[in-house]
């Protein structure tokens, strides 16, 4: 039997959202499903994954989305799907607001239609039953310094001198991670040791019965643990390495733990879906991203609840468009995505001509040698240029690597809602390839 004839096999149809019965029964009863994609830009995968995730908030109880965002800007949105006071009417409003580079990953239209959906969705139940919408990065540092300044002083002010301090350690380098991360070089310990004294104070179980308000107890937490994870990945991002790339996955990780803590009550267990690129999605250990000395999400969300309670969701495609930037920092741009690499995944799936479908990993472990076999797998970050996409796949073995994988054929790029109203945007590691 040919590869195609494998492919053809193994899928299942994928053109209406009753196609994903099949994964919903796959998921089961875990209570926590890692979606991920295959670039920040492709219309596809946020049209699909929201589709997946719409069925899951409606159908299985979860209680909360999080994703690869800042957690102040997903805050705001966060408010406004879950119809706080003081949020925005419409999350489009919170949405467009985004101005840290690369805004386009969430400021987009798929985005927009996904969380309106929400807050109609909310709109009928009780406020302590409203799924809600969080950022699990460990990017916005200066932005969560302030915040927490901000709350202390209003409610806390006791604690306020030890913020303060962390606060104007910080302050010499200008809101510029890369000074901060080339100082450190000369000065080992940064701000280690105010940061580390702010989050003792506040390092501390958020809960629904807490006497202070719960949501604005996990803000602030959330806040300094991110103040904590920023300045361990701008001091070692410096260094090159894979040191970097795991501070980052083990600060999603944490968080995510913490927002499924906060979500669990009355019994009943928080149930949460991510939204993240493949690469942080997908289990480290079946890429060649394990032999680098990488760990990511996916592999820590399975190591730490037990595989039957994680499911990973995996993205990929052929050619088409995607919305990306050329280098760090410059103007999104509508790019040529080419056919895929010869060798790859994509184009064992592409050759079958199967236009999209739907894989979910069976149980048994004689599989087809698409599934088992370590093949390429195209990873598109925020930066791409197609001229050099043979260098952009993942050695991956994708039985281990996810539970499901979503296939389009052809792909089409975001809607943004805006361009970048300022090239602002923390550098990040990428994983060999990306």
């Amino acid at each position: 039997m040919s590869d195609a004839d494998d492919v053809l096999g193994a899928a299942l149809p994928l053109e209406y959202e009753e196609d994903l019965d099949p994964l919903l029964d796959r998921i089961g009863d875990a209570s926590c499903v890692l979606i991920g994609e295959a670039s920040h830009g492709t219309h596809e995968y946020y049209a699909w994954r929201a589709a997946i995730t719409r069925r899951l908030i409606a159908e299985r109880g979860f209680s909360f989305v999080a994703v690869e965002g800042d957690w102040p800007d997903c805050r705001r949105v966060g408010r406004s799907v879950t119809l706080a006071p003081g949020g925005a009417e419409d999350p489009r409003t919170a949405l467009n607001a985004f101005e840290r580079w690369p805004t386009w990953m969430w400021a987009n239209d798929e985005t927009v239609r996904f969380c309106r959906w929400l807050r109609e969705h909310n709109a009928g139940l009780p406020p302590d039953e409203r799924a809600s919408f969080y950022g699990l990065d460990v990017y916005s540092l200066w932005e969560s310094l302030r915040a927490v300044v901000d709350h202390l002083a209003e409610h806390r002010p006791e604690y306020l001198q030890t913020a303060l301090e962390a606060y104007r350690c910080f302050e010499p380098h200008g809101e510029d991670p890369r000074s901060y991360g080339w100082n450190t070089a000369l000065v080992p310990d940064g701000c280690t040791e105010e940061i580390m004294a702010l989050l003792t104070r506040l390092r501390r179980p958020v809960s629904h019965g807490d006497s202070r308000d719960p949501d604005e107890e996990l803000d602030v937490r959330q806040n300094a643990e991110i103040a904590a994870g920023a300045e361990r990945y701008y001091r070692t991002m410096i260094g090159g390495g894979p040191e970097s790339w795991n501070v980052r996955d083990v600060h999603m990780a944490d968080t995510l733990d913490r927002l499924t803590d906060f979500h669990t009550h009355g019994g009943q267990t928080g149930k949460g879906v991510v939204w993240a690129h493949n690469t942080h999605v997908g289990d480290a250990r079946a890429t060649d991203m394990a032999d680098a000395g990488m760990v990511n999400l996916g592999q820590l969300a399975r190591e730490r609840r037990g595989r039957d309670r994680v499911v990973l969701v995996g993205f990929a495609g052929g050619p088409g468009e995607v919305v990306a930037a050329p280098s760090w920092g410059d103007p999104m741009e509508v790019m040529t995505v080419p056919p895929p690499a010869h060798g790859s995944l994509e184009e064992v799936l592409a050759r079958s001509e199967l236009h999209r479908g739907l894989f979910v990993v069976p149980p048994e472990r004689d599989m087809p040698r698409f599934l088992t076999g370590t093949l390429g797998h195209r990873a598109i970050g925020v930066v791409y240029d197609p001229d050099r996409d043979p260098r952009q796949y993942v050695p991956t073995r994708l039985a281990d690597r996810y539970d499901a994988l979503c296939w389009f054929r052809i792909t089409s790029a975001l809607a943004p809602l805006h361009l970048e109203a300022a090239r602002r945007g923390e550098l990040e590691t990428m994983p060999t390839g990306v």
